[in-house]
């Protein structure tokens, strides 16, 4: 009677492995957070636009509801300079670098454990020089020899079939650490332009504060010119002269504090950019040449989750945790493993010899399936305190979701707060820097009346100065106001090729 076929190892071990993927995956599957419920910004609503101010920077902004952003956003500010910097600064950054590196690294194991989802095959060979014991045992060759060479070549083929999902649930959560590294990324980028816009203003507001207080500095000094000329013919005192000194004196000291922001702001621009600060940017800001957006976006709340790269890493950070509870549940089930070898076992590599037989001739080859299955009994309540560790770790990710969401909300709501009331600051700053202005100029006059004293001129150059800086400062404001909300609505990263697309879950 002819004998059946035997089955290949590998046939027999797909045989064996194919039932098991009609299993489910233990543990829980992940569902996003709903969005909240009569989520906003303001308690009240929102006025249609802010407050306008008769000076360059104080145009009226409008908010647009349900608005986009522009993925550069930063365009609107409508700064050449400002765009070469931020251009320079996205290629260079080492941030940005080192968040790209870890997104390249996220990927490649999540790739690398989609790899256990297949058998596992190794290929070996060994060659072995020995001496038998011809005196106890017997010969283990045909040679009567008792010296021999023995080579093995095989292939081994080992197969661990995911009968509860626990690959699956490892596979989704390194997808979802990608995907929280991918939205990291994607913070870094807005967190470095918004810096860069907001380094650039602020070098700005320093630069036309220097300008002020040379002004005055200046004023004061050829004030001082006039006095000690009218100090020799007799018509002032002394004192008066004396007291203009020390008001130069005050006006100078206000320059090195402002130098020195300027400096310390350069060295950050340059650190920005990814450069040491013995290299600064060529780029140079002045608030004059930067242009106030007329328009500005409020998304939705409904969209800000999803807009928002802090958002979106804390909701990949939460189904990291959720998949990391069924690999924890998974670990405690039994476990199957299935082994197959094939292979060739012989005295010689090739050859006739008689006494040694070559490899792959007839009767030197060998195969063997097995199978076995692994059930942890007790191991100390380990894997049980695991599995409560990872659903711990799932709460504390979803508690950290809600906080991330109602940060920001607040941080939208901030600056929409700022943009209403530092517009009627800088109203109110104009207002009081023209009056000002105007009350020196009439000081000024009554001094050469002879209808004042000098002291009424010093308080009056004082409170010109202050409400001159005043006024740049509160300029400066709205511009970083506007910055603030564009970044705090997530900068318009969808609306770029982004550096790579969350993994499907």
């Amino acid at each position: 009677m002819p004998s059946l076929p035997r089955p290949a190892p590998l046939a027999v071990l797909a045989a064996v492995a194919a039932p098991v993927f009609l299993a489910g995956c233990v543990g829980p599957d992940f569902t996003p957070p709903a969005v909240p419920k009569d989520a906003g910004y303001t308690p009240s609503p929102l006025p249609g636009a802010t407050v306008a101010a008769p000076v360059a920077g104080g145009e009226a902004q409008h908010f647009k509801s349900g608005a986009d952003i522009p993925a550069e956003w930063w365009r609107l500010f409508h700064s050449e300079p400002l765009n070469a910097m931020i251009a320079e600064a996205l290629k260079a950054n080492p941030t940005l670098v080192a968040a790209k590196a870890a997104l390249r690294q996220a990927e490649e194991t999540a790739d690398a454990q989609r790899g256990a989802f297949f058998p596992q095959v190794a290929a070996g060979f060994s060659a072995e020089r020995a001496k038998n014991a011809s005196g106890t045992l017997q010969p283990i060759t045909n040679s009567p020899s008792p010296y021999y060479n023995l080579y093995t070549g095989q292939l081994s083929v080992s197969y661990t079939p995911d009968v509860w999902g626990a690959n699956w649930r490892a596979v989704e959560n390194l997808d979802a650490q990608t995907e929280a590294q991918l939205f990291q990324l994607e913070a870094a980028h807005l967190t470095l332009t918004a810096n860069l816009v907001a380094a650039a203003i602020n070098e700005a507001s320093l630069r036309g504060q220097i300008a002020a207080v040379t002004d005055i500095i200046g004023i004061e000094r050829e004030l001082l010119d006039v006095l000690k000329r009218q100090l020799a013919l007799g018509e002032v005192a002394e004192a008066d002269v004396v007291a203009q000194q020390a008001a130069l004196a005050q006006a100078g000291q206000g320059l090195p504090p402002l130098e020195k922001q300027l400096a310390v702001q350069r060295d950050a621009l340059a650190a920005l950019m990814g450069r040491l600060p013995n290299q600064p940017p060529r780029q140079t800001f002045e608030l004059d040449k930067l242009t106030l957006p007329p328009d500005l976006p409020v998304s939705l709340p409904a969209r800000l989750v999803e807009q928002r790269p802090d958002i979106r890493q804390a909701e990949a950070n939460l189904h990291a945790a959720s998949a990391a509870v069924g690999v924890a549940i998974a670990s405690r089930l039994p476990v199957i493993n299935l082994t197959a070898d094939l292979g060739s076992a012989a005295g010689l590599l090739a050859g006739n010899d008689p006494a040694n037989m070559a490899m792959f001739t007839p009767g030197t080859g060998f195969w063997s399936l097995a199978g076995g299955v692994t059930q942890p009994l007790f191991d100390g309540f380990a894997l049980l305190h695991r599995q409560h560790a990872a659903e711990a770790a799932f709460d504390q990710a979803r508690a950290e979701y809600r906080g991330t969401v109602i940060t920001a909300f607040q941080n939208v709501a901030d600056s929409l707060h700022a943009l209403r009331l530092d517009a009627e600051a800088l109203e109110k700053a104009a207002a009081a820097e023209k009056a000002a202005a105007e009350s020196l100029e009439i000081t000024r006059k009554q001094l050469d009346l002879g209808a004042v004293g000098y002291p009424s001129l010093l308080n009056a150059e004082q409170t010109e100065l202050q409400a001159r800086v005043t006024l740049i400062q509160a300029r400066a404001a709205r511009f970083t106001d506007t910055a603030a909300l564009f970044q705090a609505l997530g900068g318009g990263w969808w609306n770029r090729n982004p550096a790579g697309t969350p993994p499907a879950s």
